[in-house]
């Protein structure tokens, strides 16, 4: 059986279906349509919800760009403006679990 935190970080079927049409059916960084609505802004790891306000759209490059990379930086920023852009009166705090 699945954590209260787990569940919670896992993304649905639902947001990944609102966040897909949200997010054009594309990647937002390259606008490749060989993409996944499934990379969290604020990682799993660090308590990331698997909310729309938190799931983005990317493509396997840019998602490994995002998590691996020296730029890791750079595509945050450009997440985080998507994500704002969208949901101008949503915070960090309230893309992470909490008990």
């Amino acid at each position: 059986m699945k954590s209260k935190r787990s569940r919670a970080c896992d993304i649905t079927a639902k947001v990944k279906r609102t966040v897909w049409e949200r997010d054009g059916q594309r990647c937002i960084i390259c606008g490749s349509s060989s993409a996944m609505p499934n990379a969290h802004y604020i990682p799993r790891s660090k308590g990331g919800l698997g909310i729309e306000q938190n799931i983005v759209t990317l493509c396997q490059n840019c998602h490994y760009m995002t998590d691996q990379s020296i730029n890791r930086p750079y595509y945050l920023a450009f997440i985080k403006a998507y994500l704002e852009k969208h949901y101008p009166d949503f915070s960090d705090r309230e893309r992470v679990y909490r008990k």
